[in-house]
């Protein structure tokens, strides 16, 4: 099997919400994003007191769950015929603390059951040990024509 990297999913800056991979088994990724403080979005949204927007956070959350399919899947496969993980379903978004320019997130992933290509997954997002968000969401393989697998 190829080696899991950031690269696996086809997202690139500036919308990469994962910096790096910190840890990865069959069943649950642990990736980080660094809030940075120079990001566009910190200049609009909430000028004076920034905050990063939920949906870019819940973002980090997807392409974190992106590369845990990936991986399950084989991370060789994906994008040469084998498809490419994409949302399929967000359901019970939960959001705890405000993620402010400068912070940690570190975002963990778990799959919870796989139904014949179908992926179910929860999401976690923490700041200093605290949670920032919960999400749970589905995601599927997307074949080149962008139909579902």
């Amino acid at each position: 099997m190829s080696e899991l990297s950031v690269s696996t999913i086809p997202h690139r800056p500036p919308f990469l919400f994962v910096d790096e991979i910190v840890e990865v088994s069959d069943n649950r990724i642990l990736t980080r994003k660094l809030a940075d403080p120079e990001a566009d979005f910190f200049k609009g949204h909430y000028p004076g007191n920034p905050v990063m927007p939920g949906v870019l956070i819940c973002e980090s959350v997807f392409q974190a769950g992106a590369l845990l399919v990936a991986h399950a899947f084989g991370a060789e496969r994906i994008g040469k015929g084998g498809g490419v993980p994409v949302l399929a379903r967000v359901s019970d978004a939960r959001f705890k603390r405000m993620i402010k320019p400068g912070e940690m997130l570190d975002v963990e992933v778990v799959l919870d059951e796989e139904l014949s290509g179908v992926y179910f997954l929860t999401g976690r997002v923490r700041v200093d040990e605290q949670l920032a968000l919960r999400v749970k969401f589905t995601c599927a393989l997307a074949n080149e024509e962008g139909g579902l697998s």
